[in-house]
């Protein structure tokens, strides 16, 4: 079954908002896993405009499931993984003023500079992802950089799903297949929600895990977050 982990980004946005501690971001991530969710996702940026350096070393010890942490491997942003060895870091080619994710890395391009982060994380014994767009070349390039997995950026699918879902969902099904050929896990995640990912999910093969934030708050907004998170997990299985 895709495993389903949960960006708590927006949590941590609603609470600096007030300059306090609520929403208490630990204990939501702690409700969150225990609601079903069989991970956690962070993306702590530069400007600490959500989640802080400090909240990745207060959840790092509570955390009972899968910790992910998202992020361009900067000196600052590896140092901080290391020091915290999640069970996987997804690198991402956003710039430091990215308001979020908006296209995958162009890895042959940054060969020598993903190989060198990914031989990093793997000496301290955290599984790397690097974040692509669905192209076979890209999954082939990741796997060349020594990668464990791809993350799939499933906007463009998210965007043309409404129109025309096979073809949107096609070519994340080739570069999954390509994935499982060139020994890799797969990922997925942005702007996947309760309308697309079923069909995103029944479709594409291999598929270990979906990282899922923004749409999932604003879901809960109205659901709640424990019956927002039973009918994701109902989604995956």
């Amino acid at each position: 079954m895709t495993q389903l982990s949960v960006n708590i980004n927006k949590i941590a946005t609603l609470r600096n908002a007030r300059g306090e501690n609520r929403p208490n971001l630990l204990e939501t991530a702690l409700d969150i896993e225990r609601f079903g969710a069989q991970g956690i996702t962070v993306h702590p940026r530069p400007d600490e405009r959500h989640i802080k350096r400090s909240d990745v070393l207060t959840l790092r010890p509570a955390l009972h499931t899968e910790f992910n942490i998202e992020g361009y491997p900067s000196k600052a942003f590896m140092d901080l993984v290391v020091r915290v060895k999640p069970s996987q870091v997804t690198l991402v080619p956003d710039a430091p003023d990215a308001i979020t994710s908006s296209a995958g890395w162009d890895v042959e391009a940054n060969m020598e500079f993903l190989s060198e982060i990914v031989d990093t994380l793997r000496e301290a014994g955290i599984r790397s992802s690097i974040f692509i767009d669905p192209v076979p070349a890209q999954v082939i390039a990741a796997a060349k950089a020594g990668a464990d997995r791809v993350e799939l950026y499933t906007k463009p699918y998210a965007d043309r799903y409404p129109s025309n879902p096979e073809a949107a969902v096609a070519p994340y099904v080739e570069a999954s297949r390509q994935a499982r050929k060139s020994g890799l896990g797969v990922n997925a995640g942005h702007d996947l929600s309760l309308e697309n990912l079923g069909f995103f999910a029944e479709r594409v093969p291999f598929l270990n895990e979906v990282s899922i934030g923004h749409a999932l708050i604003c879901d809960a907004l109205y659901l709640g977050l424990e019956e927002t998170i039973k009918r994701y997990r109902k989604l995956l299985k």
